[in-house]
C-alpha cells in the first residue's frame, strides 16, 4: 500500500494520501487548499489517479482542499451525511464504506468535536479527524460540539478497536505523528476519567480562544460553490419537475454514475445504465461505453448521481470529449426522490 502523511505547518493539519499500488486509484483525507499544488505533484510523481477526497468534518482552522481538488481532478468529494457543506458529492454514514481500488475504509460516525465528525477505519489504522488526538481530544465548544457525544464516540467506538490500531489524527500541535489505541487509552490525560460526567466537566472548562481562522474557514468550507450552476448556464441540465415523464422518454438514456454501494442503498431510476464515475474518462473517450452509446443510439445522455455534483462534472468531461448531447439531472437522486420519481432496488 502507498501511504503518505503530509503536514501543513500553518494549521498543524495532517493530510493522508492512500493507494493500493503505483499507477492505481488514490484517495486523500483532510486536504488543505494551500497544499493542493503539492498533492497534485505527488499524485503525478506516484502515477496515481485521485478518485475520492474526504473531509472528516467541517474544519474551523483551515479552508479545505476539497473544492480545488474537485475542480482540478474531477474527483468525488466525500463527507458525512450530517455535513452542511455544499461541495459534497457523496455523503456517507455509519456502516458505509469508502472504496477505491484495493482499499476500503469503514465509516464510523464519531460526533462530539462537531456534529458532523467522522472517523475512517482501515484494518491496522484509524483516521480520527479531531475526535481523538494524540494525547488529547478535539474541543467541543463550537459547531454543535457535544462533550457527552464525544465521550461516547471515543470510549464506545474508537477505544473498542484493537489495541495495536494506529491512530492518525487530523491535527497535532506538538510534533507527534502517530499513536495507537492502547497508548491513548493508557496515556491520554483526557481519557483518564472515571465517568462521562468527569469528561464533560474537563471539556466544558478548557476556556480556549476560538481558532484564528474560524470566522473565515467555517463559512468558506460550507459554501465552496457547486459546478451545477455553470452547467445550468449552458442549458445542459434537465430537472425532476415531471420525474415519471422523464423516466419514460425514449429520446434519453439515463446514466447512473454512483458507486455500487450507493445504488444498493438508495435504489436506481428504472432503465438506467450503470457507468461508475471513476471510469468516466475511459467511458467518454473514443471507443468507450458512453461514447459508443451516444453515437449508436442518437439519444441524449442524461447523467445522474447523488446530488448533481458528479453528474455536472461528467457533463463537462463528455462535452469536451465531443459528446455534445450530454446533460445531467439537476439535484441528482436526492431531487428525484423529493419529486416523487420512481426508484427500483437492486440486489447486493
Amino acid at each position: 500500500m502507498i501511504f503518505r502523511q503530509l503536514f501543513d505547518s500553518t494549521s498543524s493539519t495532517y493530510t493522508y494520501l492512500l493507494a493500493s499500488r503505483s499507477g492505481g486509484e488514490a484517495l486523500i483525507i483532510d486536504p488543505v487548499v494551500e497544499r493542493v499544488d503539492r498533492y497534485i505533484q505527488l499524485l503525478r510523481e506516484l502515477n496515481l489517479k485521485l478518485i475520492k477526497a474526504v473531509d472528516t468534518h467541517v474544519h474551523a482552522d483551515h479552508i479545505t482542499g476539497l473544492g480545488e481538488l474537485r475542480d482540478r481532478t474531477r474527483c468525488i468529494t466525500v463527507m458525512g451525511e450530517q455535513s452542511g457543506a455544499d461541495v459534497v458529492s457523496m455523503r456517507v454514514t455509519e456502516g458505509d464504506r469508502i472504496e477505491i481500488e484495493g482499499i476500503s475504509l469503514a465509516v464510523l460516525y464519531t460526533p462530539g468535536h462537531t456534529d458532523d465528525s467522522y472517523s475512517f477505519y482501515l484494518g491496522d489504522r484509524v483516521f480520527t479527524g479531531d475526535t481523538l488526538l494524540i494525547r488529547g481530544t478535539g474541543r467541543t465548544d463550537f459547531q454543535n460540539g457535544d462533550a457527552r457525544a464525544q465521550y461516547d464516540s471515543i470510549f464506545n467506538k474508537l477505544l473498542k478497536l484493537p489495541d495495536e490500531t494506529l491512530v492518525y489524527p487530523a491535527h497535532d500541535y506538538k510534533g507527534d505523528m502517530v499513536s495507537t489505541i492502547s497508548e491513548e487509552r493508557a496515556h491520554n490525560p483526557r481519557l483518564q476519567v472515571a465517568s462521562v460526567d468527569e469528561y464533560v466537566d474537563i471539556m466544558n472548562n478548557l476556556n480556549l480562544p476560538n481558532p484564528k481562522m474560524m470566522d473565515v474557514a467555517v463559512p468558506a468550507n460550507l459554501h465552496i460553490g457547486m459546478p451545477q450552476d455553470e452547467i445550468d448556464a449552458h442549458g445542459w441540465s434537465v430537472t425532476c419537475d415531471d420525474a415519471d415523464v422523464l423516466a419514460d422518454r425514449k429520446d434519453m438514456v439515463l446514466i447512473d454514475l454512483r458507486d455500487r454501494a450507493e445504488r444498493q442503498r438508495h435504489g436506481v431510476i428504472p432503465g438506467s445504465v450503470h457507468a461508475p464515475y471513476q471510469d468516466l474518462e475511459e467511458n467518454v473517450g473514443p471507443g468507450g461505453l458512453l461514447h459508443e452509446l451516444a453515437e449508436s443510439s442518437r439519444r441524449r445522455l442524461v447523467f445522474y448521481c447523488a446530488y448533481g455534483e458528479r453528474s455536472a462534472l461528467a457533463v463537462k468531461a463528455a462535452q469536451e470529449a465531443g459528446i455534445t448531447n450530454a446533460c445531467h439531472l439537476k439535484g441528482g437522486i436526492d431531487a428525484w426522490q423529493k419529486s416523487g420519481g420512481r426508484l427500483e432496488s437492486i440486489g447486493a
